[in-house]
């Protein structure tokens, strides 16, 4: 795992690692403090918001928490995370336990940006899907894999921070849904 923090990041690359591990690198600014986001994001109980593909997390204690998230064809996916880094107002790093079926860990960094324009949010995560290079096509077939929900989380992130809602493209139960009617002569 990169330790130099202040190296650039590109807002979205995929870079696949000689052992295997793939890098997911994100970025995003935000109009609201580093310690607002790092607040926010530090309840990950919070973060079940904003990942669409997360069906729960439990917090355990203050550094570690218990992940359950749909994966591929429908199959949930659990693991325990450590928190292994926590800067308040900057960073929080974390690692899957040895035990996960995902290996996976990463960092989210909130950096000020130029004046006036918030913070910049910067995520990486590393991981190591189940299945390798076919594991991994299947889990974009099925939009479940990390660099897709990497974008629309921070995307999602954003906008709750913002505007206080996330807004989705679905229509209100029921939209779309109308039965045409029948004209009868009389």
């Amino acid at each position: 795992m990169p330790t130099d923090t202040d190296a650039p990041i590109t807002p979205a690359n995929l870079v696949r690692q000689p052992g295997g591990d793939t890098f997911v690198s994100r970025a995003v600014t935000i109009d609201r403090s580093r310690d607002e986001l790092y607040a926010f994001w530090r309840n990950f109980s919070n973060l079940a918001r904003l990942m669409d593909n997360v069906e729960r997390i439990e917090v355990l204690d203050e550094r570690r928490s218990h992940w359950v998230v749909k994966g591929p064809a429908g199959a949930d996916i659990e693991w325990d995370s450590l928190v292994v880094e926590d800067e308040p107002g900057r960073r929080i790093a974390w690692r899957a336990d040895e035990d996960a079926e995902i290996r996976n860990s990463g960092w989210v960094e909130f950096r000020d940006a130029p004046p006036g324009r918030g913070t910049e949010v910067h995520a990486v995560i590393e991981y190591d899907a189940p299945g390798g290079v076919v594991g991994r096509l299947i889990a974009k077939l099925f939009q479940r894999e990390p660099n897709t929900q990497t974008r629309r989380e921070l995307r999602r992130f954003k906008q709750l921070m913002e505007t206080g809602e996330i807004s989705t493209s679905e229509g209100p139960r029921g939209a779309g849904r109308h039965e045409p009617s029948e004209s009868k002569e009389s």
